[in-house]
Formats: structure tokens, sequence, C-alpha cells
């Protein structure tokens, strides 16, 4: 796209400075990521640079400073309008990770306001939206004016990000992922937190996860991760607090759409998985802490039923039934303990990836799901198993996905003595400013 004025600086002496290991200076970060998503900087350009910031980095007040340009490449979410405080949570996504679904309304139901923008699941993550989808009716589309008002009256909103918030990201997202360079926690920080930052959202929760189901393998990694995103979120005002918890075992004992969405209302009427409690629990106190509420229990609110009143309002307010029964799929098989002992071992990315390949994610974007495809854990890691025991149920429409779905999982448990298991926390660690 030609432009009819001319640009005040030229990629070329962008890319020069960060392959030099210098400074991208402010004037020209803010040019960049403009004519970026005018068109004026070439892909292969943008290409460059992202593989300059991958292998040389950024400083922070860099990096601060290409989120900023980020975020004003596209609207700002004015929420000064809602009458409660606004709070909200990015998860880096994991395996079974259904945590938003009970989150939100928990939240919004000890007098915060969550305004959720979420995301479909991509490669062996699950999405939200693509969870609450499973649900009859229920849209994730709302207009500005929707999303405020459902904010205001019910409290909490899980929806889609519309095309007007950091459109730059969208466009390096979509460069990082066949360049190579989707791994540079710059530009990964930058991403999230553009993002979240633009939602208006006066205080953020990051779960970083941890672990072989997680982006992050190791905690280095993730730690850093956490400490670049929440100098970010400072750094806009936004007060940001990171949770590092662990995903080398799925969380829950369900990975697949409709299965998640089952299990969270297990959560909400009171039930459900103890680590799924305990996270969706302490999540809710950081976001209430950084929203100013305190002496408040989220667990008495999800035993007493005003987290449930507000998930079914919420459900109901984007058109869903939240008494509509869930799709359940077509073919169904077990696979079965091969010895008596412990299972000692469950690894989450073995269990994230037979869910998608039995059809609960997809390989690209447009790809379509299956709402009643995926997995249910019929042991957790510390549970004593017999041999032909069920283990696993995989649930899929196409019985055609069972081989490829079960190979995923050959290695992907281990059965032993109790001795040999290591367990660790579920909440590894806590990163603020």
């Amino acid at each position: 796209m030609s432009s009819s004025h001319p640009e005040p600086f030229d990629a070329v002496s962008v890319i020069r400075a960060k392959r030099d290991r210098g400074r991208i200076p402010d004037a020209e970060i803010d040019w960049v990521i403009d004519a970026y998503t005018r068109g004026v900087v070439a892909e292969e350009q943008m290409a460059a640079l992202a593989m300059a910031i991958l292998l040389n980095g950024m400083e922070a007040d860099e990096l601060a400073r290409w989120t900023e340009a980020m975020i004003a490449s596209g609207q700002r979410l004015d929420l000064s309008a809602v009458r409660r405080p606004t709070t909200d949570k990015h998860s880096t996504g994991g395996v079974g990770d259904k945590i938003t679904l009970p989150l939100a309304p928990l939240v919004a139901s000890l007098g915060a306001a969550v305004p959720q923008l979420s995301g479909r699941g991509l490669g062996h993550t699950g999405g939200t939206l693509d969870k609450l989808e499973s649900i009859p009716g229920w849209r994730a589309k709302l207009s500005n004016a929707e999303f405020m008002a459902q904010l205001d009256s019910v409290g909490a909103v899980i929806c889609a990000a519309g095309d007007e918030l950091a459109p730059a990201d969208k466009k390096l997202y979509a460069l990082r992922d066949v360049t190579g360079t989707v791994e540079a926690i710059p530009l990964i920080a930058s991403s999230i937190m553009s993002k979240k930052i633009a939602e208006g959202s006066a205080a953020l929760v990051l779960d970083v996860k941890v672990g072989t189901g997680a982006f992050m393998k190791n905690a280095q990694d993730a730690r850093r991760l956490a400490e670049t995103m929440v100098a970010l979120g400072t750094a806009a005002g936004t007060h940001t607090v990171a949770l590092l918890t662990d995903m080398s075992t799925p969380l829950g004992l369900t990975a697949g759409n409709a299965l998640e969405v089952r299990e969270s209302v297990e959560v909400l009427a009171g039930g459900g998985p103890a680590d799924v409690v305990e996270l969706t629990v302490a999540l809710a106190l950081e976001m209430l802490a950084g929203a100013g509420i305190t002496g408040v229990d989220p667990a008495e609110a999800l035993a007493d039923g005003r987290a449930m009143d507000v998930w079914r309002a919420m459900i109901a307010a984007q058109g869903g039934d939240p008494d509509a029964e869930l799709p359940v799929a077509a073919e169904k098989q077990v696979l079965t303990a091969p010895a008596t002992g412990v299972l000692t071992r469950l690894d989450a990315y073995a269990v994230g990836v037979a869910a998608w390949r039995l059809g609960a994610g997809r390989a690209r974007k447009e790809d379509p799901v299956s709402a009643g495809a995926g997995v249910v854990l019929l042991a957790k890691p510390g549970d004593p198993v017999r041999a032909g025991q069920p283990l696993l149920e995989l649930h899929t429409d196409d019985p055609t996905r069972f081989e490829r779905a079960l190979q995923a999982l050959e290695g992907g448990f281990d059965i032993g003595d109790a001795a040999d298991l290591v367990a660790g926390p579920l909440v590894i660690e806590r990163v603020t400013a």
C-alpha cells in the first residue's frame, strides 16, 4: 500500500538498530508499529525485526514503548462508566484450563466487574470461547454497547475481542507464527499485555503456566515472562500481579469443550475437582484484592450459589440456555491401566494433543472444533490403580480419530510406587512489581 506522504523513518534503519543490539528510539518504535499496521512496512521487514528482537531482546523502557504503540494501533476501551471496580485475568494457556468459566462469575458475585475478552484454542491448548460455544445459543461476539450493558447489569462478560483492539498484534501474531519468532519473550509479553491493557481494566491477574502442557516448560522462563508482563502492566498504570502455576498435569478431570463446561458448572455448584477449585479461589482472591475488595471468601460464594446465579445470568445475557443439555460425543473408547500401582505421572501435553486429535482443538485458526470431543481423566497422579482399570476415556464424533489420539498418549503416563510420585504445589510463585 503506497502512502501519499513521505514516511519520517525507514524500516531498514529500525531493523539495523536492533540487529546491532541497539535500542530502537521511541519515535521509530511508534512509527514502525503504525506503518506495519497500515501496510507500509512489508511483512519480510517486520519478520527481520521480529527475529532481531528474538535474538537481541529489548530493554524494559523500550518494550513498554513498543507495547504502548501496539495499544495505540487501535481502540482503548473506556470502562470508567462501569459502577463497580474492574478486574481481569489472563492465562497463558494449558490443558483442562477451564478456570475462566467459574472465575468470572465468582469474582462478579463478590462485587467486582470482570470484562473478560477471550480467545480460541490453537494446538493442544483449549480456548475459552470454544468451550462456551458448546452451550446452545451462546454467542461470543458482542457490540461495545452490549458489552458495557452486560458488564453493568451482570458484572461479568466473557466474549471475543473486537478487531479494533490492538490490530497491530493481530498482524504480528500471525507473522510470528510463520517465522519462528513465537518464543521471543518481549513479543509474547507485548502481545498479551497490549490487548489486556487496551481492555481498560484497572487490575489484572496473570496465570502463567509452567510445565509440559504449558508454553513455558520451565519455571525460569515462566518467571521471566511473568516479570516482563507485570512490569509492562505496572508501567501502563494497571495493577498487575502474576501467579506461576503448575501445568505438568491437566487441570481437573476433563480436557475438551463441553466436557470442561460441565466440570465448571460442578465447581459453581460447590463441587468439582479440588485443583480447579483451589486455583479458581486463589485467582479470585488476587483479582478481588486488585479491585480493592477484601474480607470476602470466594469459597463461600461457590458453596452458597451466588457464583452460580451470576453464571446463569451471564450465559443467558449472551443468548445461551444455562439449562440446555450439552453436546455429547457419538463415540467413546477407554484406555486401561497396563499395570497395578500408583499413577505417578500424567503428562498434560500428551492429554492435550490427544484431545486435539479427537477433535476438541484446531491446527489452524479457521478449523472447526467438535463440542463433544475430548478426554476424561478417570485417575490423577497419586491415585492407586489396578491393571485393566479404566484410566482415560476418549470422546469423539469420528471413530477414525481414536488411533492417533492413543498414539499421543503413548509414554504419557507412568504407573509405579507412591515413592516415585513428585508432587509440587499448584501455585508455585507470586510475582509482583
